[in-house]
């Protein structure tokens, strides 16, 4: 017996060698995110389950918040045969830009239950767009 998940729509012929199960190179390294927006502020909800709370770094450089996290990777051992490896390790890491006028000291985070919040504050200074401005083609 196989124990391989369920698919919907699942055509045989064509998934057969595109499906996941063969390839076992397959990792998930994006961080779903909700993004909330309050009256003063913003607020992430970053999923990273399996995570420490020593695992994650966050720092605020140019204007962009970036979060990082990093975790070792379990042991393999050479008998072991996995039929299916779809539990991350390793590193991944997601940038949001939040302008200029934040400081990594107007940023709050929490971490629990896999969840990490961040708070982030609005400023009141909003930057000016400039006008957008075509080029024309010439002949």
């Amino acid at each position: 017996m196989m124990l391989v998940p369920r698919r919907n729509n699942f055509d045989l012929w064509d998934d057969f060698f595109n499906d996941p199960f063969f390839s076992k190179t397959q990792e998930v390294k994006h961080m779903k995110t909700d993004i909330i927006e309050k009256d003063n502020s913003y607020e992430l909800a970053i999923d990273l389950p399996g995570f420490d709370k020593n695992d994650i770094k966050i720092s605020v450089e140019d204007g962009y918040l970036t979060v990082s996290a990093k975790k070792e990777s379990t042991e393999e051992k050479k008998e072991d045969n996995y039929i299916r490896k779809e539990r991350f390790s390793g590193e991944c890491s997601r940038s949001f830009y939040i302008g200029d006028e934040i400081q990594s000291e107007d940023v709050k985070a929490t971490f629990k239950n896999g969840i990490l919040s961040l708070d982030i504050p609005k400023k009141d200074k909003e930057k000016e767009i400039p006008e957008k401005k075509y080029i024309e083609i010439d002949d």
